[in-house]
């Protein structure tokens, strides 16, 4: 690999080239007013920067900037800088921030209220963010006319000398003459026209101020970063170019300081079955745990008791998993007479208009409530794969009821999609029920359900595949750019993809000429494409380094951050959602000959147990960056470092079960 290397030249003097880049000469900035940087010099007396720079490959080069301060006394209230001027059409030059600025998040153009991070490249625009806050650490910027990019990766770092506790670097984006700037800075932030503001709550910015630095005499402070370039292609957006170089340079494939796979799922079986209730003639896992040792906020949901379907219920999860996991003949008993139920009450709720159906049974009331299309989506999709392994049980499982139920649901999604007037959805929510409309085109042989599931991924195709909309809203509380929106998008994808192979498979190997046609159809290869692409952007929301945090919770676990993803733009926490994705991730680096793709689902699956306690318990809303969705939200600048531990609904749970038993189906050990 060839490597040039420049060491320590004056930083004040480089202007190293980088296509449509260039980095500019370096300004240290001066005091403090009105909320920011109140001067920038370019030359300051006693402060020497120099930088080191090594050519990785092409496309590539690794820099490191050095400021030492020689003075005798110390440099007060400083903002040190690095920034790259990428010259063009400020409208053009789309930025990517991972798990937070998605293309400008443009699904919500318009909106500067604080809630979702926006930027359209418009004149005085500004996005800059905390280090911390990246699951991946770049900033990209891509010109959607010529698809040329420029990223610049970041080793993520905090900052000696800070006025403020547990002060990081930031990095973003912002318009410039006759571009945009990557910048990076030794703690200012802001974002949607407002400085020092940090986006800390789910609906609202909060002050986050004073953010300068000290110097003192004799301080050496550094900073690594990587300057990328190239070229956008169909078969690669920039995006996705700068998520294989993260993956190389962070290398987030170590699994040895988790817990091994088989004593997770079992640990979250065991778990599973304290969630057990059967009485009054209902059979199901509840969603809550009935309030035992809980206080505060959580005591009015804990003391429900409900059977709940999909998104944070997943009820009918285990009805799949237990019978394949196979830990006790008891468990059989419970999946048969779990789904049977579900069968039963929710399906006398299937609505002939569009075949959703109830998802939520309260064991008090006698009541169902609820029904969308994530929630009955992701159902469905576990009672399929259920009914596909009671087929190969030997008669252990009953699976008439279940047939009955799925059959109904999606013969009635069917025909709604297949409408001549039939209305899109408004965001991927309704992605999650292309995976089950494939399966039933193959269980019960429908071809309407297979046409349904190509005319709902032909939507995402056409508004997500590009610059002009990213996977939106596939949960039921983000209204935004989100991570669930792009697992939607790349489950059902990758659903027609097996399809398509499973299709090919059952062609003769040679026609009658002697052609070879076991090669890849134009439609698998369509579905390979579209299937990596919400792959990426899914990917991108995954933590692929391990952020230091201060004292609490997260640092008295020892906690590493690699392996857990960003909900949203909106929601601005981790949480152990990734799981569930795990075998289709491993099913794509087989696909894709990536053993990258099938070391990192390992660890996803792995690191997201962490958290969980002596009993099997895990909470979720983990605070790697300023950000809080409840408690003291007094403080933005203690936010950093917790996690809600009682907030344990049973998705926490069924994720892992889930993920375990198609990962056995597989034989597959991760």
């Amino acid at each position: 690999m060839r490597k040039r290397v420049v060491v320590f030249a004056a930083a004040t003097v480089i202007a190293a080239k980088f296509g449509m880049a260039a980095m500019l000469p370096v300004e240290t900035g001066f005091g403090w007013k009105d909320g920011w940087v109140a001067e920038w010099k370019s030359d300051v007396p006693g402060l020497e920067i120099r930088d080191s720079s090594t050519e990785v490959r092409d496309g590539l080069v690794k820099v490191v900037r050095r400021w030492t301060w020689n003075g005798k006394e110390p440099l007060e209230k400083v903002t040190l800088s690095v920034r790259c001027r990428v010259k063009g059409d400020s409208k053009q030059l789309k930025p990517f921030m991972p798990g937070i600025l998605m293309y400008g998040n443009p699904s919500n153009k318009g909106r500067t209220d604080g809630r979702v991070p926006v930027f359209a490249g418009d004149k005085g625009e500004f996005a800059i963010f905390e280090e911390h806050r990246l699951p991946m650490p770049f900033v990209l910027l891509e010109n959607a006319n010529g698809g040329e990019f420029v990223a610049i990766h970041t080793l993520p770092s905090p900052i000696r000398g800070a006025v403020r506790e547990d002060l990081w670097w930031s990095i973003g984006v912002e318009v410039a003459d006759g571009g945009t700037d990557i910048v990076m800075l030794s703690g200012p932030i802001g974002y949607n026209r407002r400085r020092s503001v940090a986006k800390a709550r789910q609906g609202a910015a909060m002050k986050y101020d004073e953010t300068y630095v000290t110097l003192r005499p004799g301080q050496v402070v550094e900073k690594t970063f990587w300057i990328q370039t190239g070229k956008a292609t169909q078969d690669a957006f920039g995006f996705e170019q700068a998520m294989d170089v993260s993956l190389d340079l962070f290398k987030p494939y170590r699994t040895d300081c988790y817990e091994p796979f088989e004593r997770i799922f079992r640990v979250k079986r065991d778990y599973a079955i304290t969630r057990w209730m059967e009485e009054r003639g209902a059979s199901g896992f509840n969603m809550y745990d009935c309030g035992i040792g809980m206080t505060d906020v959580y005591d009015r949901a804990h003391r429900r008791r409900e059977i709940v379907l999909g998104w944070c219920g997943c009820a009918a999860t285990c009805g799949y998993a237990l019978p394949v996991l196979d830990i006790d003949k008891g468990d059989w008993v419970k999946a048969q007479n779990s789904l049977d139920f579900i069968s039963d009450m929710f399906g006398a709720t299937i609505r002939p208009s569009d075949g959703l159906f109830c998802v939520r049974y309260n064991l008090d009331t006698g009541k169902t409530s609820g029904g969308d299309p994530v929630s009955c989506g992701q159902a469905l999709n576990c009672i399929v794969k259920a009914i596909r392994f009671a087929e190969k049980s030997d008669g252990r499982l009953n699976s008439a009821k279940w047939r009955a139920f799925a059959e109904k649901a999606l013969d009635a999604i069917a025909a709604s999609i297949l409408k001549p007037n039939w209305q899109e959805p408004k965001s991927t929510n309704a992605g999650f029920l292309v995976a089950p409309l494939v399966a039933g085109s193959e269980i019960f042989g429908k071809k309407e359900h297979l046409a349904a599931a190509k005319k709902l991924a032909a939507v995402f195709e056409r508004r997500y595949f590009g610059y002009d909309g990213v996977y939106w809203g596939g949960t039921l509380d983000a209204r935004c750019e989100d991570k669930e929106g792009a697992y939607a998008a790349f489950q059902g994808y990758a659903a027609l993809l097996w399809n398509a192979i499973n299709g090919r498979a059952r062609r003769p190997r040679r026609a009658d000429n002697g052609q070879d046609i076991q090669s890849p159809s134009a439609e698998e290869k369509k579905y390979a494409r579209l299937a990596q692409h919400a792959m990426n952007m899914m990917l991108t929301y995954t933590m692929v380094w391990d952020a230091t945090y201060p004292p609490g919770r997260l640092s008295d676990h020892a906690f590493k951050s690699t392996g857990w993803t960003v909900v949203s733009a909106q929601n601005q926490h981790l949480d152990a959602f990734g799981v569930l994705a795990t075998p289709e991730i491993w099913r794509m680096g087989e696909y894709l000959k990536d053993d990258r793709l099938k070391k990192l689902a390992a660890v996803m699956y792995r690191s997201c147990f962490q958290l969980t306690d002596d009993s099997g318990s895990l909470g979720e809303q983990i605070q790697h960056t300023n950000f809080g969705q409840r408690g003291d939200m007094s403080d933005v600048y203690r936010l950093r470092g917790g996690y809600a531990e009682r907030w344990t609904v049973f998705w926490l749970t069924a994720h892992f079960l889930n993920a375990a038993a198609e990962f056995k189906e597989m034989g597959v050990n991760p």
